[in-house]
């Protein structure tokens, strides 16, 4: 009876996960979809809210002088601009969703392109800001919530409080100045090579790996002071089992979270950063298009960020979910 009662019990929590996991990603997939749609509408009206006629102006950067009149009425028609604004939107969005982000108003070539042209590179500057952001943040937290109360722990938290209020911008200008103008050490102008990313990627990570610093050592601390912790350290664990065994598995969720957030905000590209190190991403692209007002190009740069972000917010909710589910199912048996 014991056995059956323990297969009983354990079935229904597996089954109880599953209906929570089930409506938690129901309860995501219609706030992401919303979240786009509204993110749709906004990006979308970008363009008819700016001053001057798209058509004309996209003529006037690709033609050698005034453009007539029945060449503007015909992009127009191309474009769909003489129709309603509720069918242009619409239209716009059925483009969108097969890949077409209309062209450049400056070079004429597809934005949908380009950017994934450079995704690669972005992707390329983002993921290694993520690793350096982890390794620092892991061991500075680890070493904060060890001695906490110490010189250590003081030493880490004035430390990331500068982190969290310095601009990335302002790191990366100083590295620019003095290491690679003074040194010699990187380069002005990147091609996008791997053994380039590490000076804007250790701009990038200084804020944020003082952040997730700061999560993961509330965490830590957090556990630390919970019962089966207490009972281990009473049991004679060392002080190195009772944080790599019990503390940082359980500690590592809402961690989780901010990694995942960390890393969708970057995939987005960061613009700064990527034009003062002339990283050929899509946020340097970003800002050239800013600069030329070809608002095609920061349409289409503004969606797949959001689109990105939202997946990745989608993605780590749902992984938190099941790692949520697992840990309350063991311990429920």
């Amino acid at each position: 009876m014991n056995r059956i009662g323990i297969i009983q019990k354990k079935t229904t929590n597996f089954f109880s996960g599953l209906c929570y996991i089930a409506k938690s990603m129901g309860n995501q997939m219609v706030q992401a979809t919303l979240t786009l749609l509204a993110a749709s509408i906004l990006i979308w009206s970008l363009l008819p809210l700016t001053p001057g006629d798209p058509a004309m102006r996209f003529l006037e950067a690709h033609g050698a002088g005034a453009p007539l009149p029945s060449e503007i009425k015909a992009l127009r028609h191309e474009w769909g601009l003489d129709k309603p604004l509720p069918i242009q939107y619409i239209q716009w969005v059925k483009r969108a969703l097969h890949g077409d982000l209309s062209g450049s108003f400056q070079s004429g070539k597809p934005v949908a392109g380009e950017l994934a042209k450079r995704f690669p590179y972005t992707m390329m500057l983002a993921g290694t800001t993520v690793v350096i952001s982890l390794f620092l943040s892991v061991i500075a937290a680890l070493i904060a919530s060890s001695h906490e109360g110490k010189w250590p722990d003081h030493l880490i938290t004035f430390l990331t409080q500068i982190g969290t209020t310095t601009p990335s911008f302002l790191l990366g200008l100083l590295l620019l100045y003095f290491v690679v103008l003074n040194y010699n050490i990187g380069q002005i102008l990147s091609k996008g090579q791997f053994s380039h990313v590490w000076l804007p990627s250790l701009c990038l990570s200084v804020h944020l790996a003082a952040g997730w610093t700061q999560i993961l050592r509330a965490s830590l601390l957090e556990v630390l002071n919970k019962n089966f912790t207490l009972v281990a350290k009473a049991r004679g664990a060392s002080p190195l089992r009772v944080l790599f065994r019990y503390a940082l598995p359980n500690a590592f969720l809402p961690f989780l979270t901010a990694i995942g957030m960390g890393f969708g905000a970057l995939l987005g590209g960061a613009p700064i950063i990527e034009s003062i190190f002339s990283w050929p991403g899509m946020g340097s692209y970003a800002i050239e298009a800013i600069a030329a007002r070809d608002m095609p190009v920061i349409q289409g740069f503004v969606m797949v960020s959001t689109v990105l972000y939202v997946v990745m917010s989608f993605g780590v909710d749902t992984i938190s979910n099941l790692l949520d589910v697992r840990h309350n199912t063991k311990d429920h048996q």
